[in-house]
């Protein structure tokens, strides 16, 4: 009886261990599973995978669906890779680099920011991209936190850049959906988490300049 009582001891204490490891490992490996998605899938895109993929359906746009990320979800995206991407976005101003794909899926949001509506187009009207906020302040969308007024965001669909000058950042309720809706003029509008969750960061800049992306006006995305 005591032999047994000994045994069960040592499994609850082992299975406390790993318990303890799992929570204190889980968010570094997360993240560095996020980047290895981000930097894959934005090095390995060409001008023929983004024009497939603009030409592929997709009816994944409910943002009211969008999940916290957590360690399932990016270690389904890393090995099915199901994202559609059609562009990247670079942010200079706070080393932010990331592709952009359509819709809002897991998959998508797992590596970098996703389209927010069906049909968006570059440099027309207003093109909204919500991303994932993380603790760890370099991945994803949480370099958007840090920006300021009248720095620059750099959209590109391998074909054209588009220049954005920032010119509005706010924080706003989960609710304002309006955001995501178009506009007459050409504005870029990025969303993601603030407040832990409660609220959202809204960053809006107007479109400035347009240019052929030849390679030394794509330096700025880091591409190597």
């Amino acid at each position: 009886m005591k032999k047994i009582k000994q045994i069960l001891l040592y499994l609850a204490a082992v299975i406390l261990l790993t318990i303890g490891l799992t929570l204190i490992f889980n968010e570094p490996i997360q993240n560095m599973i996020v980047s290895h998605n981000t930097e894959t899938v934005r090095t390995a895109i060409t001008r023929d995978q983004i024009q497939k993929n603009m030409e592929t359906k997709n009816d994944d746009y409910d943002f009211s669906k969008v999940k916290s990320l957590d360690i399932n979800q990016v270690g389904q995206a890393l090995t099915h890779n199901q994202t559609q991407v059609i562009g990247l976005i670079a942010i200079p101003s706070v080393s932010l680099n990331l592709p952009i794909s359509k819709g809002l899926s897991d998959a998508a949001l797992s590596a970098g920011g996703g389209t927010m509506r069906e049909n968006q187009k570059m440099g027309v009207g207003n093109y909204p991209l919500a991303g994932h906020y993380m603790t760890s302040k370099g991945l994803l969308f949480s370099p958007l936190e840090s920006v300021e007024i009248g720095e620059l965001i750099y959209l590109t669909d391998l074909d054209k850049i588009y220049i954005y000058k920032i010119y509005q950042k706010e924080v706003v309720d989960p609710y304002a959906v309006w955001l995501a809706d178009n506009t007459s003029n050409s504005i870029v509008t990025l969303i993601t988490c603030a407040d832990g969750g409660v609220n959202r960061w809204a960053i809006r800049g107007e479109l400035i300049e347009t240019k052929n992306a030849t390679n030394p006006e794509l330096a700025v995305f880091n591409l190597k």
